[in-house]
């Protein structure tokens, strides 16, 4: 086979890879994110009063800037409520 004939395989498979590597991931972080939701602004509060701390807006708005930012949240929920809503779940 000539040179340019593999330098065209090479580059089909590479290509395939990235798509099949990009779909694989999405798929696992949206199961991942279907069975372990975000912890919610209620959720942290109840956890922080089981622990017997007073949960105040200022600890609970620093608590989540920490470990995820609001846009991070919104862009899950929404992902989240979209899957839920659809009838037909590819993944």
């Amino acid at each position: 086979m000539s040179t340019g004939i593999w330098i065209l395989i090479v580059i089909v498979a590479l290509l395939a890879g990235l798509a099949l590597g990009f779909f694989g991931a999405r798929r696992y972080m949206e199961k991942y994110i279907r069975e372990n939701p975000p912890i919610s602004e209620d959720q942290m509060r109840t956890m922080m009063m089981q622990m017997g701390q007073r949960p105040s807006e200022k600890k609970v708005a620093s608590d989540d800037e920490q470990h995820e930012t609001a846009a991070i949240r919104k862009a899950l929920n929404r992902i989240r409520e979209r899957r839920l809503g659809e009838s037909r779940v590819f993944f």
